[in-house]
């Protein structure tokens, strides 16, 4: 990774892949994977975990190219990683502050 990028975590990868499925409504593999900034091998192997898992079905009618849409176990999962991304936001935001100065600068947390 370049300087000044951060490496995500697996659960930021799946919540990014699913927030561009909401977002877009129905969507195709190459978008889904080009707006969650995923290159390919990486992109078959969380997309096709969101797909075995029900997370992800198909949303497109016979005859027309094949798009993906959320279910509502995804919408659900969706939902749960914003709500434990706030509350650890919000926990490291407390730890920072009660920590006085110079101190909290350097807090390393990793989500599995």
């Amino acid at each position: 990774m370049g300087k000044g990028t951060k490496q995500r975590s697996r659960w930021d990868i799946i919540e990014d892949m699913l927030k561009v499925i909401l977002e877009e409504g129905k969507a195709k593999r190459t978008r889904i994977m080009q707006r969650s900034n995923l290159d390919w091998r990486s992109f078959k192997r969380y997309f096709g975990f969101l797909v075995e898992r029900g997370f992800v079905g198909s949303g497109g009618n016979a005859g027309e190219s094949k798009t993906y849409k959320l279910t509502k176990e995804g919408k659900d999962l969706l939902t749960k990683l914003q709500e434990v991304r706030k509350v650890l936001e919000d926990d490291l935001e407390i730890e920072n502050k009660g920590e006085g100065e110079g101190k909290g600068d350097n807090v390393n947390v990793r989500v599995y």
